[in-house]
């Protein structure tokens, strides 16, 4: 993608407006903490105080509107205490550049190192920095800084204390986590009417299983619904896909395609009645005409074989969905299966999460990572933004900083999108905030009441996209600055500029010191690779012998390919977005790598769908399979990494060793899965498998430059014609692109 279509991409992706639900009661709830402790700091002391305990509460507000699955009073609190330790940090060194400088250049690495954590996390620290940047001008002594910092951390427990007095939707997060999951499983069924290799994004999935992590108190307060429909969606998704695909399922023509169909519709049916019940908390409404069709009668019965087998456990599987969802709508506990110490996933507590971020920080911190990147650019313009403001003929330069320091993230587009966001929100805020300031005159207490509202409304948009909702910050902190005394005609003009600035160096720094994701898509691909091939590894395990432990190894498989899938998708998507060329993988190959990789993971799952119960018989033959997979894909995955065709050469041996041995009743079953799994590998070798004059131009031109001088030098030492014509021609004729 060429510099010109990147920024098109990034102001269309910065004005765009989020079609998402509103939230007005949150919003009404958070701007009432605003309002609570803004009123008595400027009733009881005065419009400075007033100033520091609106930005406690305004920014520990705004952090419970993250995506988080902690309890919100929990981030309030968190948020509150960390703008209170950063205010008072920083007047400790404020006064003296050669001591607040390099404090502001490790507090700001260490909040760009929290995106290893998380978002959440990233985003928090970011607000601490910008109080530290805020809070140094308004202190005149040390016990004055304190006495801001407490009112700024009372601004997040202010926030907490609402949060815990009017609940709105409690476990609400969670619950559509859960719905989201059942529906999009549901939609899936209904794709797979028409198009039985419908691909699935395990996208809502991933969500539910990592909401679906407590720690133990709130395991307590759980709602019962929320235990169980989790594993049911994980187990009804492959087999939906086994009915509706015409070589392990239903025929692909005929009755039993009908049949099929009718009994997908009926399945999406059931599941979103289960996704409604639990988003809302209301017993489940199963349409009748659905219920009908999911009976499956032996004797009319027109699915045969493993299709019919696959329909008999998809209704028993939707039978437990509902009786899941409607005993949780009645508050009755659903019984939860395996052992007693694994009822829930546990996410650790507040005290006990300090050595798994210290764990993800060191994990980062390495030159290459996206998030060591991230903090030395925030470190570095954060230094360089507070520098240049501070000696500008204007006022309020931490302004520049802030801007940089909030626009920012680990990756190019979203950074590149929130500057024009930024720019635009703050523009038009401090245009309609200007034209209300002259008309009404100086007033602290109507600046005061325009600020809570302001801060509402941006609480309300914060999720319809961020040029929106920064229109109404922009507009809360020309008001607040009013409330102090102000005058317009400076703190307008000087916004605008210094937010500008604060921009241009947020864009600068990414293109001085970026974090491509173009050149890590083959080590991204690799490691989805190999993730794979241990998934479909351990379901043939399944096979050969059926055991608990084969079941477990299973699922973690599984759970760490769609790991290794969605940070391929991320990198992948990030890449598309690059103002870069193509290194390793040209856009045409990743493209169709990632289908070939989707079609193999699915060629797993179908197989996983038939995996035999514990008291089936063994199947040898598919140990000597999964073996071979697991080697071949391993060795692909490295072969991948470093440019060279991979190979699938023990996959073949172990499958035509196969076709003489006698393995059940299973076999053909199993035969066709494994042919799937098969093909899907040949079309990834034929995607990243390149021939001399397929390769890229730099590749191609070093090639030529090694091959003229092997040619001349062979021509030093013998001038018979005809030596050195075929030089990498055994290359060629060794490749999996010509077998």
């Amino acid at each position: 993608m060429t510099w010109l279509r990147a920024f098109g991409e990034v102001v269309r992706s910065g004005l765009r407006i989020e079609e998402t639900r509103l939230e007005p009661l949150l919003a009404l709830r958070t701007a009432a903490g605003v309002a609570i402790v803004l009123g008595l700091a400027l009733w009881l002391v005065s419009p400075a105080y007033a100033a520091s305990a609106a930005l406690g509460a305004y920014s520990a507000g705004g952090a419970t509107f993250q995506r988080t699955w902690r309890p919100r009073k929990v981030i309030a609190l968190g948020a509150g205490a960390g703008l209170a330790l950063s205010t008072f940090v920083g007047y400790l060194g404020a006064g003296r550049l050669v001591t607040f400088l390099p404090l502001l250049t490790v507090w700001a690495f260490a909040a760009g190192m929290a995106w290893a954590v998380g978002s959440t996390a990233g985003i928090v620290a970011a607000t601490t920095v910008g109080s530290m940047l805020v809070t140094i001008t308004l202190p005149t002594s040390v016990g004055r800084a304190l006495e801001h910092a407490g009112v700024i951390a009372l601004g997040g427990v202010a926030q907490a204390v609402l949060i815990l007095l009017f609940p709105i939707r409690r476990w609400g997060a969670h619950r559509d986590a859960l719905a989201d999951a059942l529906a999009a499983v549901a939609d899936y069924a209904r794709r797979l009417r028409h198009d039985p290799t419908a691909p699935f994004d395990p996208e809502p999935l991933m969500t539910a299983r990592d909401a679906a992590a407590v720690t133990p108190s709130q395991a307590r307060t759980r709602p019962p619904v929320l235990h169980g429909p989790r594993g049911l969606a994980e187990r009804i998704r492959p087999v939906v896909a086994a009915l509706a695909d015409p070589d392990v399922g239903a025929p692909a023509e005929g009755p039993g395609r009908d049949r099929a169909r009718e009994l997908l519709d009926a399945a999406a049916d059931v599941l979103d009645a289960a996704a409604r019940s639990i988003r809302r908390g209301a017993p489940v409404e199963v349409p009748p005409g659905s219920a009908d069709v999911l009976r499956v009668d032996e004797e009319h019965e027109v699915l045969e074989g493993p299709a019919r087998q696959t329909a008999e456990r998809l209704v028993e599987l939707l039978g437990e969905a509902v009786e899941t969802a409607g005993s949780g709508a009645r508050g009755k506990t659903p019984t939860q299966p395996g052992p007693a110490g694994a009822q829930f996933l546990v996410r650790p507590t507040m005290f006990r999460l300090v050595p798994v971020v210290v764990r993800a920080v060191r994990r980062e911190l390495r030159r290459d990572s996206p998030v060591f990147r991230h903090a030395v650019r925030l470190a570095a313009v954060a230094t360089l933004g507070y520098l240049i403001a501070d000696r500008l003929p204007l006022g309020h330069g931490y302004w520049a900083p802030i801007a940089s320091v909030m626009v920012m993230r680990p990756d190019f587009h979203r950074t590149y999108a929130r500057a024009v966001a930024r720019l635009a929100g703050t523009l038009a805020g401090v245009a309609l905030a200007t034209g209300m300031v002259r008309a009404l005159g100086p007033d602290a207490h109507v600046f005061g009441a325009l600020a809570v509202v302001s801060a509402g409304l941006s609480y309300t948009l914060i999720r319809t996209g961020y040029a929106y909702s920064q229109c109404f910050t922009a507009a809360y902190v020309v008001f607040l600055l009013g409330m102090g005394g102000q005058a317009w005609e400076q703190t307008v003009p000087e916004r605008v500029v210094l937010t500008l600035l604060g921009g241009a160096l947020a864009m600068l720094a990414y293109v001085v010191f970026p974090a491509w994701e173009t050149p890590r898509l083959p080590g991204r691909l690799a490691d989805w690779l190999a993730a794979n091939g241990r998934y479909a590894a351990a379901v043939l395990r399944s096979y050969a012998e059926p055991t608990r432990e084969h079941r477990a190894d299973m699922r973690r498989a599984l759970l760490a390919s769609r790991e290794a899938r969605a940070a391929w998708q991320e990198a992948y998507d990030r890449a598309r977005q690059e103002p870069v060329r193509p290194r390793g993988l040209t856009s045409r190959e990743a493209e169709e790598a990632q289908e070939a990789l989707k079609g193999f993971g699915r060629a797993a799952m179908l197989m996983e769908s038939h995996v035999p119960r514990d008291d089936s018989r063994f199947v040898p033959e598919a140990e000597r399979l999964a073996e071979a997979l697991e080697a071949d894909t391993a060795q692909a995955a490295v072969d991948v990494r470093e440019h060279r065709n991979p190979d699938w050469g023990r996959v073949e041996d172990a499958l035509h060793a196969w076709e003489g041995a006698a393995a059940g009743d299973r076999s053909p079953v199993m035969r066709r899965e494994a042919e799937l799994q098969k093909r899907a590998l040949e079309d990834l070798a034929t995607a990243v498998s390149r021939t001399p004059l397929e390769r890229d131009v730099g590749s191609a031109r070093e090639e030529q430059r090694v091959r003229a001088a092997v040619a001349a030098e062979d021509d030093d030492q013998d001038p018979r014609p005809g030596v050195g014509d075929g030089a990498g021609d055994g290359e060629r004729r060794t490749s999996w692109s010509g077998k």
